[in-house]
C-alpha cells in the first residue's frame, strides 16, 4: 500500500512524498515504516501505542481511530499532522 508522508516529517524519508509498504494493520505498517526510517514511528505514536493528539491518520477516506485498524494491498495511508501556535 501506499503511506502519504506529510512535509514536516518527510526529513525521516528522505523527503519521499509517499511510500510503499506492506502490512496487514496500521500497527505493522507503522513498525516497517519506522525499521525502514528509523525515529519515523516515535513521532507519530506515543509511548502507550496510541496516535498522538496532533496526529490524523486516515485509511482511504476514514480516519483510523486506533493502530489495529486492518488493511489492504491497494490502500491508501494518510498522515496528518495538525498545525499549532498562537
Amino acid at each position: 500500500m501506499t503511506v502519504h508522508i506529510p512535509s514536516p516529517l518527510r526529513s525521516y524519508t528522505a523527503q519521499q512524498a509517499e511510500v510503499a509498504i506492506a502490512g496487514s494493520t496500521l500497527a505493522e505498517v507503522l513498525g516497517t515504516l519506522d525499521r525502514q526510517f528509523p525515529g519515523f514511528r516515535f513521532r507519530i505514536i506515543t509511548e502507550q501505542d496510541t496516535i498522538r493528539q496532533h496526529i490524523r491518520i486516515f485509511v482511504n477516506e476514514e480516519q483510523a481511530p486506533n493502530l489495529t485498524v486492518p488493511l489492504r494491498p491497494d490502500d491508501q495511508v494518510y498522515i496528518i499532522c495538525a498545525l499549532s501556535g498562537g
